[in-house]
């Protein structure tokens, strides 16, 4: 499954909302694709507002890409919990994403502006 995970630089400038705020915003995007699966952007962390996010118990594991840390959102409307996921240490065939977030579709808003 390795051979079928892209990651490449997502161009343009990306913005995550959750809860009425902006989370995040950035060029330097990256933009994974995994088999049929909807690609993902992921987030630099320096370009998160990481101050809104509180690591949760959650911790989910893929076999192509490792073990995912997962975080609550704290916003003005509540917490929305396990909003977004980051591959702390990833599985070297994957290792550009670490550093990275990525959040969860149903929970907020990932758009290219």
């Amino acid at each position: 499954m390795a051979e079928r995970i892209r990651i490449r630089r997502a161009p343009g400038t990306w913005v995550v909302r959750a809860g009425g705020a902006v989370i995040g915003e950035t060029r330097e995007a990256l933009e994974l694709s995994e088999g049929e699966l909807p690609p993902v952007i992921y987030f630099p962390r320096e370009d998160v507002a990481m101050a809104f996010l509180e690591r949760s118990a959650t911790v989910t594991n893929c076999p192509w890409k490792g073990e995912a840390a997962h975080y609550a959102l704290h916003t003005k409307s509540g917490i929305i919990e396990d909003a977004a996921w980051s591959y702390e240490a990833p599985l070297e065939p994957v290792a550009a994403i670490a550093g990275y977030l990525a959040f969860y579709p149903e929970k907020a808003t990932v758009e290219e502006l």
